[in-house]
């Protein structure tokens, strides 16, 4: 059986994954699609939408076949770090080939450009650090960096979102010198930060989450841009759990961990550096939400995103020294499968190179504390009568099975 993979967050599923995962199968003629999907807090730190359960499920009935998460120290890492772990759980699971979205719809793109940096390497990160030093962010200098090569024809734009990642995915193969073949289509319609409707059944899961959280009572008016199946689980998940997640559930417990660590505490959490541990102090004392909050904590070096991904380390108490330890994925921890996905896993089971985690209890390595403590946490976004039950969920749930 020949697999494609993808790397994911399904925040939630909508009718452009849709498209890419029948894409990605017919570009790569594959018989299964194996999707590598972030757990409950994602790349550009935040909380998933829903639970990773509830996601996985919307995947299998989207079309893909195997669902295994991405380990809490990748998923919300930067684009580099982030890529290394996804790829390396693809490259364990034995896929043939890989498929992403990107605005430039163009492998051979991406690989020109990685020849080209290659070449000129040592201009190039020179270039970057000039640029940090002035005071930008850290995306901000390699997309100025690049540009101010005079030849550039032919070669990737750096400054898209999904282009960057793409470019990251196909360093992270050449890095783990794996034989996964890189493919790439091109994103439909919606753009990835677009916060509007761009057409009339594609939009960017950005734009689908702000219409969710539009109104007190979440008005679904999103269902042209989502398959039936994922309506009816955000519904489900709405009825059941009262709430979707977003960082205001989580505001006051965030506030509360950075008020009471001092300031030697906090530079012991992972991307706590040059000082920002007094910024965060300072505006946690005086912000009445996490929108207010951000708002006095962002400078020009610091990015949105990275100042994200620095609260949920907070809220989960990620160090540093924790963090690091991770180079790449150490486990493959299956959420989901169709029956084509389990076919698949019993005629390859012997050639995994990580070990299968189907079920908490079966497995006893520390490197996963991480994955539970962020499930832990990331139940306190419910009202208290539910968080017991939600975090039990995460030792006694074995992968779905979609019949």
């Amino acid at each position: 059986m020949k697999a494609v993979g993808v790397i994911v967050e399904y925040n939630p599923f909508h009718n452009g994954h849709a498209f890419h995962v029948q894409a990605a199968r017919e570009t790569a003629n594959a018989d299964i699609v194996i999707a590598v999907m972030s757990g409950n807090f994602l790349q550009r730190g935040e909380p998933a939408l829903v639970s990773k359960w509830y996601r996985t499920k919307m995947a299998l009935l989207g079309g893909v076949d195997l669902v295994f998460e991405l380990p809490y120290p990748f998923a919300t890492q930067n684009a580099e770090l982030f890529a290394d772990g996804a790829v390396s759980i693809l490259d364990a699971v034995q896929c043939e080939s890989f498929c992403f979205g990107s605005e430039s719809g163009d492998i051979s793109s991406f690989l020109r450009t990685i020849d080209f940096l290659k070449e000129h390497q040592e201009i190039f990160d020179e270039n970057v650090k000039r640029h940090i030093k002035s005071g930008v962010s850290y995306p901000k200098a390699l997309s100025l960096s690049f540009q101010e090569f005079p030849e550039t024809d032919g070669l990737l734009n750096l400054a898209k979102p999904n282009n960057i990642l793409g470019f990251q995915y196909i360093k992270s193969i050449k890095k783990l010198n794996s034989q996964i073949k890189p493919l790439t289509v091109a994103r439909k319609n919606a753009n990835y930060h677009d916060e509007h409707f761009a057409s009339e059944t594609i939009a960017s899961a950005t734009s689908i989450r702000k219409a969710l959280f539009s109104t007190d009572k979440h008005s679904f008016t999103i269902e042209q841009f989502v398959p039936e199946q994922t309506n009816e689980l955000l519904k489900a998940y709405s009825n059941r759990y009262g709430t979707f997640h977003q960082w205001e559930n989580y505001w006051s417990f965030l506030q509360f961990r950075i008020i009471q660590s001092s300031p030697e505490e906090l530079r012991k959490i992972y991307e706590v550096e040059e000082g920002i541990e007094n910024r965060l102090k300072a505006a946690a004392l005086t912000s009445g939400n996490f929108q207010e909050f951000m708002e006095k904590v962002k400078t020009k070096r610091y990015t949105w995103t990275r100042l994200q991904r620095i609260c949920v380390h907070i809220l989960t108490n990620a160090t540093k020294e924790e963090m690091s330890k991770f180079e790449r994925a150490n486990y493959l921890r299956l959420l989901g499968m169709t029956q084509k996905g389990k076919a698949y896993l019993n005629k390859r089971k012997f050639e995994l190179t990580l070990p299968l985690v189907s079920k908490l209890s079966s497995y006893k390595q520390k490197e996963i504390m991480l994955d539970i403590k962020a499930a832990q946490i990331y139940a306190f976004g419910l009202s208290e009568n539910l968080r017991n039950e939600f975090i039990q969920q995460e030792f006694k749930q074995t992968p779905i099975i979609l019949e």
